[in-house]
């Protein structure tokens, strides 16, 4: 009551306020839709100019590199991809490697974030904190190491080489983990009295439940994966080894850059990409507000 009567006695608000409220709400929805303007702009111009240089010959980008579109249409560069590399082996090297990876990398860290979220052991904290240390750790760090291990076991060159050393991510575990933990431990009781074990939880329960999670680490991996520019690199001296993004450095030598072929071969690399995001986008959003990674 005294709160009610202390409020009606306060003055009321002059006549100004309100146009001036809604003046501040205008400025502050230009102010934000002019810095999504420019968002956009600085991610779409980049790539219309990839694009523009595709289809450009050497004589009119060095003309005027800055131009977006061609005086003149050429499609020397797709034609440079398709005959100059073997562009179908690459693809489905790619496509073994970025989903090959994926999905057992998704196998693995689920397992790994179902024991730290589910399980109770000794030193479980531990494990989870040196999980997430091994994030401040550049994957350079660990790649002589790496191709070592992979050159003693024989796997250069092979899939098995391009695909083992990187079917875990701390990532990965962090997000799944972090999905798990919200699941109501009641189900696991229920499921324990009707005679589940730990595998059978985590394989009818746990994972079904974390599909948002699980959609959203696959769509991060796999661009990710597709885009790995370094491993394939090093790891495969064979160009029938090798994927789209790394034999791509084919087309620069010491002679010059074949800008034209460069930019037309990351085109088509990157167009299975935006249409795997553009079919897998609203799982993707489910998974990280899921997970509460902002």
């Amino acid at each position: 009551m005294t709160t009610d009567a202390s409020l009606s006695s306060l003055p009321p608000a002059p006549s100004w306020a309100g146009p001036m409220l809604r003046g501040l709400r205008r400025v502050g929805r230009v102010l934000a839709w002019t810095v999504l303007t420019i968002a956009a702009l600085a991610t779409v111009v980049p790539f219309l100019w990839m694009l523009g240089v595709a289809f450009r010959t050497p004589a009119d980008l060095y003309s005027d590199p800055s131009r977006l579109w061609p005086d003149h249409w050429s499609v020397s560069g797709f034609h440079a991809v398709f005959t100059q590399l073997p562009f179908f082996r690459l693809a489905v090297n790619t496509v073994v490697f970025a989903g090959g990876t994926t999905v057992l990398l998704l196998l693995i860290d689920s397992l790994c974030a179902y024991a730290l979220a589910r399980l109770k052991f000794r030193g479980q904290n531990f494990v989870f904190w040196t999980i997430l240390l091994t994030l401040m750790v550049p994957f350079q760090v660990m790649l002589i190491p790496l191709f070592l291990t992979v050159f003693h076991l024989g796997w250069l060159n092979t899939f098995q080489g391009l695909i083992v050393p990187r079917s875990v991510s701390a990532l990965g575990i962090f997000m799944l983990r972090q999905f798990f933990v919200k699941i109501p431990k009641e189900l696991d009781e229920a499921a324990r009295v009707d005679g589940a074990g730990p595998l059978r939880i985590y394989w009818q329960i746990i994972l079904p439940l974390a599909r948002p999670a699980l959609a959203s680490l696959f769509v991060i991996q796999f661009m990710a994966l597709w885009n790995d520019f370094l491993w394939p690199l090093v790891i495969s001296s064979s160009t029938d080894m090798r994927t789209l993004p790394s034999a791509l450095t084919l087309f620069s030598s010491t002679s010059g850059v074949d800008h034209a072929a460069l930019m037309a071969g990351a085109a088509i690399s990157l167009a299975p990409l935006a249409i795997a995001f553009l079919l897998a986008q609203r799982f993707f959003t489910e998974g990280i507000a899921a997970t509460g990674i902002k």
